[in-house]
């Protein structure tokens, strides 16, 4: 989801609060696909992700009393938001899923804001990479390097192809940020962006799923895995984007960046909860080459430790 020109304001303790419980939410969004990978094949996980998130969105919206737009060209616009934001990147990771352990997947996932900023970097002309940003990939790449190196040597490369799924979607991400910067140009309630692209996403998956997972020949999920999908569409998906916009209103998209370096922690903790996962030295050691890199591209701590020149 693209972001408005980021504002630094210090939050209150309600906003760290709703923070925690966007990172919380956001890193469920791992374990209630470590869940439901056992019983489902990707297609039709991502399909009803997206589908049951826009009913909620669309009664939110009524609710509300907001409207989407009907334009054509704004609609194509959801439609490419929409597989940048949420078919390719969700699809890759449950792929990514049925190898890795869901702690893994979302430290992965965290490398999305260093793509962004090379992104951004190639298709903008006002958010160029510097010194410290460059750093932060490398660092990044450097703790995806140490991760992918195990992997190579201890998991196969079924275990290599999941690591890569797993940054194909931040990388995903990262373009549909770059995309995500028009909504704003247009004066797009995010909310109607929301909800635009879920639905174009379900529109889009719906072809895909019949095609190749022949969801009527599946054999019925257990209990668990559909309660795991309910809570993935609408707690992690839909219920996730109201406090994200809620949060962007009050605190700025600086504050909420912040996520970024709160999402694996949740994972992880729920990943060895609940799903028996073990995270290895080697994943320990490429999250906190990520976190370096995270915390250069970020800058605050950066600018903190530098004075400014007189």
């Amino acid at each position: 989801m693209s972001q408005p020109v980021a504002v630094n304001v210090a939050m209150s303790p309600a906003q760290w609060a709703m923070l925690i419980t966007l990172s919380i939410v956001f890193g469920g969004s791992f374990f209630f696909n470590g869940v439901i990978v056992r019983d489902l094949p990707p297609l039709t996980i991502v399909f009803f992700r997206v589908a049951l998130a826009a009913v909620a969105l669309h009664l939110y919206l009524r609710a509300t009393g907001r409207a989407l737009p009907w334009s054509g060209a704004v609609w194509r616009m959801f439609f490419a938001m929409g597989a940048l934001n949420n078919v390719i990147p969700f699809t890759l990771i449950v792929y990514g899923q049925t190898q890795i352990a869901s702690g893994v997947a979302s430290i992965l996932n965290a490398m999305t804001p260093l793509f962004t900023v090379v992104v951004a970097h190639c298709w903008t002309d006002d958010e160029k990479l510097s010194g410290p940003r460059i750093a932060g990939v490398f660092a990044g790449l450097g703790g995806v390097a140490v991760m992918m190196g195990g992997a190579t040597l201890g998991g196969g490369w079924g275990t290599v192809a999941a690591y890569l799924a797993c940054l194909g979607a931040a990388l995903a991400y990262g373009f549909a940020a770059v995309y995500g910067r028009r909504f704003r140009k247009a004066a797009i309630d995010p909310l109607a962006v929301a909800t635009g692209q879920v639905t174009a996403s379900s529109v889009l998956m719906l072809p895909l799923m019949l095609a190749v997972d022949r969801p009527w020949a599946l054999a019925m999920p257990g209990v668990d895995s559909v309660l795991a999908l309910v809570g993935l569409a609408i707690v992690s998906t839909a219920f996730a984007y109201l406090l994200y916009f809620r949060i962007l209103s009050g605190a700025g998209a600086t504050n909420l960046s912040l996520v970024t370096f709160l999402v694996p922690v949740s994972a992880i903790l729920l990943g060895i909860a609940f799903l028996d996962e073990v995270l290895l030295p080697r994943h320990m050691i490429g999250m906190a080459l990520i976190g370096v890199g995270l915390a250069l591209v970020d800058g605050r701590l950066f600018r903190r430790r530098i004075p400014p020149v007189p």
